[in-house]
């Protein structure tokens, strides 16, 4: 699900890129989606393992930053110019409480960004330390561009803001292109930054070993990973509710490992160091989010089946 969000993303921002030019154009957003998924395809076979990544690191800072930076200014462009904007939820009261329940989904899927950095300190000596050093940088300044945009976007076009923030924006041709190409090939990194633990899973299973070039290596990778991302496409452009997969895949995949996991993992670490208090607390954490959890799987599978019925399959969002 992680992979149809990113594949579904990457789609969006490069059907924006051919309306700026070709407006009116007979291609769809299904039809860019299978190219973004052909991309990613193409990059996962060209990047054996995620510690080959290596420079594709700086440029997804690059791309990260340069998308960052438009939006914001765009964002604030557009809401010091637009009249009153309205801000409020719409929908009936019950369809209120799903949609909250359903963002704080895609609330805990947009920013658990602390994968990267993780991974990334945990190269040199002493790990736990640099790990911190790394978390505690990620969530104090690296959540604040996030936010900024976050916050920018919505107060610039309140509650008409689209999922794909750039849909709304206003500015030159050149400049919205060149962050609609940021966000799509941002995309296609972070896909594959999350796609690699079934990629190592899978050389792992079928004892792929020795130099990536090899013919049984490439092949395999061809083959397993070609297809793996075939189908992830195919599922993309099926049901191309980007905003509907944020919500299940933060329900039934970030909140279990960010909060439920990790709480438990805790405890069985420091049993017996942990006061009653300590021990109440973190048991306390694991079933809020546990309820949390099922809450907002409910709720993202009433949205997709609700868009379901208003789109139909294959749609053009």
């Amino acid at each position: 699900m992680i992979n149809a969000g990113y594949i579904i993303l990457a789609g969006s921002a490069l059907k924006a890129v051919y309306l700026l030019f070709w407006d009116g154009g007979q291609m769809k957003l299904p039809h860019f989606i299978a190219i973004a998924g052909f991309v990613c395809a193409m990059f996962a076979i060209c990047i054996p393992h995620l510690s080959a990544l290596g420079i594709w690191l700086g440029f997804s800072t690059v791309f990260s930053l340069a998308y960052i930076v438009i939006a914001l200014v765009l964002s604030l462009k557009d809401g010091i110019k637009s009249p009153a904007r309205d801000y409020t939820v719409p929908g009936t009261p019950t369809s209120k409480i799903f949609t909250t329940i359903g963002a704080s989904a895609n609330l805990v899927f947009a920013y658990n960004t602390g994968m990267l950095p993780e991974i990334q300190a945990t190269i040199r000596q002493p790990v736990v330390k640099n790990m911190m050093k790394a978390l505690y940088f990620q969530f104090t300044v690296g959540v604040l561009p996030l936010y900024l945009v976050t916050f920018a976007g919505y107060w610039a076009y309140g509650s008409s803001t689209e999922t794909y923030l750039l849909n709304n924006v206003k500015g030159p041709i050149w400049v919205k292109a060149v962050a609609n190409i940021t966000a799509f090939l941002q995309s296609v990194i972070a896909l594959h930054i999350f796609a690699s633990p079934m990629y190592e899973y899978l050389d792992t299973k079928h004892g792929i070993k020795g130099s990536a070039l090899a013919f049984k290596n490439l092949s395999f990778r061809v083959l397993v990973r070609g297809g793996y991302m075939t189908l992830n496409t195919f599922v993309s452009a099926l049901l191309p509710f980007l905003g509907d997969f944020m919500s299940l895949t933060g329900a039934i995949s970030t909140f279990p490992l960010t909060f439920i996991l990790a709480n438990h993992m805790f405890l069985e670490a420091n049993e017996n160091k942990l006061t009653s208090i300590q021990k109440l607390w973190h048991w306390i954490n694991i079933w809020f989010f546990a309820i949390m959890s099922a809450a907002a799987t409910i709720a993202a599978l009433r949205l997709i089946a609700l868009d379901s019925k208003t789109y139909h399959v294959f749609a053009d969002l």
